[in-house]
C-alpha cells in the first residue's frame, strides 16, 4: 500500500492521532517555506511564521472539508500569516489588483539594484543565481512564481491561495517569467525547482518546535 493521502492523515489527526501531524508538516515544509519566503525575507521570521501557520492549521483542522487540496488550504494559511507578519512591521504587501501598477515599477528598479558583491560570488551556481533573480521580484509577482512554477500549483489553486482572480495570476506569472527571462536567459532551464530548498535540519527544527507547542497547549 502507498503512503496515506493528506486527507486521510488530516482525518486521523482530527480523530486523535496527533503525532501524524508531523508527517503532514514534513511532507509540506518545502511548499510552506517557499510560499512564506516569497513574502518574508528575514529567515528567522520565516520560521516563526511557518510555526504559527502550522499551529493554526492544527487548531482549525476541523475546518478543512476537502473542497480543495490540503496543500492549498495549508499554504493559504501560511500566506495569510506572512501578510500578518508584514502588517505588524508596517510593511503592508497587497496581493489584489490594486498593487500591480506600483509593483511593475518596483520590478524595474529592484531588479537592477540588489546585486551586491557577495551575491555576485554565487553567480556561478545556477540555483543561487535563480534565488537572486527571484528575490528581485516584487512580492505579488514572486509569490505567484513560487506557487505556480516552483511548487506546481495550478492557476486556480494559486488564485484560491492568494484570494485573487485567475486572470491576475496569469498576468503576474507572465510578467515574472519575462523578468526572469531577461535576467537568466537560457540558464533558467529545469533547475527552478531547486531554488530556496528547505534543508533537513531546518525541517527538523520547525517540526520539533511545532510539536512542542501542540503537546504543551
Amino acid at each position: 500500500m502507498g503512503s496515506p493521502s493528506d486527507e486521510e492523515l488530516a482525518r486521523r489527526v482530527r480523530d486523535g492521532e496527533t503525532a501524524l501531524f508531523e508527517v503532514l508538516m514534513r511532507r509540506h515544509n518545502p511548499k510552506v517555506y517557499r510560499a512564506v519566503r516569497a513574502l518574508v525575507s528575514n529567515e528567522a521570521e520565516v520560521e516563526d511564521v511557518m510555526q504559527q501557520a502550522y499551529v493554526l492549521a492544527f487548531t482549525h483542522l476541523s475546518q478543512f472539508e476537502g473542497h480543495s487540496r490540503f496543500s492549498t488550504w495549508l499554504i493559504r494559511i501560511a500566506v495569510n500569516e506572512a501578510l500578518m507578519c508584514l502588517r505588524k512591521r508596517n510593511r503592508l504587501v497587497t496581493l489584489d489588483e490594486g498593487s500591480d501598477k506600483e509593483a511593475e515599477g518596483d520590478m524595474k528598479l529592484e531588479g537592477r539594484n540588489t546585486a551586491d558583491p557577495e551575491r555576485r560570488a554565487y553567480d556561478r551556481e545556477l540555483v543561487r543565481f535563480l534565488e537572486s533573480a527571484i528575490e528581485a521580484l516584487p512580492p505579488p509577482h514572486k509569490v505567484v512564481l513560487m506557487l505556480r512554477e516552483v511548487e506546481g500549483l495550478s492557476t486556480a489553486e494559486t488564485a484560491e491561495v492568494l484570494s485573487v482572480n485567475e486572470e491576475l495570476v496569469r498576468k503576474r506569472l507572465h510578467r515574472a517569467r519575462a523578468f526572469l527571462r531577461d535576467e537568466l536567459d537560457a540558464r533558467m532551464g529545469g533547475q527552478l525547482h531547486e531554488a530556496f530548498c528547505f534543508q533537513a535540519p531546518r525541517c527538523d527544527r520547525v517540526v520539533a518546535a511545532v510539536m512542542t507547542r501542540l503537546t504543551s497547549s
